[in-house]
């Protein structure tokens, strides 16, 4: 059975079956309620039934949770509803309506996804969530004061991990101590998330990603948001890497496509080696994105990866019609360490 949620004050609605909370159905249907823990601890997806009713178990509430059901308000991240509902609730609706958050991590696993990308995935604390959009990234406090930026590569709904794919950028010391001295199990300290580099739900535009080597992390996340929340609007990624040994998550992309026909793909290698046989495009990643599309001024552009390749591409796409505020781009500068083995000593953001 289901029952229908309405949110007066902004008129969204949304439908919760009775399986799930009313936290889920409306992460499922893209509506942002907030929330900092999903499991009846922290008391932040506290709200009002306006009118209708709940059922929940409320001896199950914690700390702040508990305080909150008290003071009258609904833990939304427990409560099923009994009826159709009106709820009064601060909605997520950009990325400054989230919480910034430190928390501790464990590294839970270590997956090496081509021979110079690490798949890390991050164990939160049983009490914590991390509330972000699809294609934020956060930062991780390393133990001299410096910071590194990394994307976050799953989507907002999937939390029970976070995900990042780091890449071994030669000499740079945080890549080395990932992909050297880093183990499963280790402690980090994590901030975030950060960034306006996040899937605009309530565009009506196709939607056109580009990514160039780690750049994909955030497409992955937005990617399966879309999946999710049954964005059906016609989406085209684009992933860019020298050759076929760097072009990682291949599979995973190629199923996607069996089981979302909105979804189109293409890979493109700036450099094949001889070994590769490749028989798809070449050249540079913004060069087949006009070469498919000479028009863009009726897409919305989602662009990551290495500056030069973000730079080339802003350039190029606003040669074909593409307006500023169509295009958003998240630009992964070198830290510091990186820069200087390789004789730059400009300062940077540290992606």
């Amino acid at each position: 059975m289901s029952f229908k949620i309405r949110v007066p004050a902004s008129g969204h609605e949304f439908t919760a079956e009775d399986n799930e909370t009313i936290l889920e159905a409306a992460l499922r249907q893209g509506i942002g309620l907030p929330y900092g823990c999903r499991n009846g601890a922290c008391g932040k997806c506290a709200g009002t039934v306006l009118s209708g009713k709940v059922e929940y178990d409320t001896d199950a509430l914690r700390a702040s949770a508990k305080k909150e059901f008290e003071d009258g308000k609904t833990i939304f991240c427990q409560a099923h509803a009994a009826s159709d509902l009106d709820i009064e609730v601060r909605e997520i609706t950009s990325n400054s309506d989230i919480e910034i958050k430190t928390l501790p991590v464990r590294v839970e696993k270590m997956q090496l996804l081509s021979h110079d990308v690490m798949q890390l995935k991050l164990k939160l604390p049983e009490t914590e969530r991390l509330q972000f959009m699809a294609g934020q990234y956060l930062e991780i406090l390393l133990k001299d004061g410096k910071r590194r930026a990394f994307s976050i590569a799953n989507a907002p709904h999937d939390d029970e991990y976070i995900e990042l794919q780091i890449r071994h950028v030669p000499d740079g010391q945080f890549g080395d101590f990932v992909f050297d001295g880093l183990k499963e199990k280790a402690l980090l300290r994590i901030e975030g998330p950060y960034g306006s580099y996040y899937l605009r739900e309530d565009s009506p535009r196709p939607v056109i990603l580009v990514g160039g080597g780690t750049g994909f992390a955030p497409l992955k996340g937005m990617i399966e948001h879309a999946f999710y929340t049954g964005m059906d609007k016609p989406i085209h990624l684009f992933c860019g890497v020298r050759s076929k040994r760097d072009l990682y998550m291949d599979e995973q992309v190629k199923a996607w496509l069996q089981d979302h026909p909105n979804l189109k793909y293409t890979p493109v290698l700036s450099d094949p080696e001889p070994e590769d046989n490749w028989q798809g495009e070449t050249g540079f990643v913004h060069e087949s994105v006009v070469k498919h599309y000479p028009d863009l001024s009726g897409y919305d552009v989602y662009l990551s990866g290495p500056p030069p390749m973000v730079k080339a591409g802003m350039d190029a796409f606003y040669e074909k019609g593409l307006p500023e505020t169509q295009i958003y781009s998240d630009s992964f500068e070198y830290s510091d360490d990186a820069l200087k083995a390789m004789g730059i000593t400009k300062p940077n953001t540290g992606r």
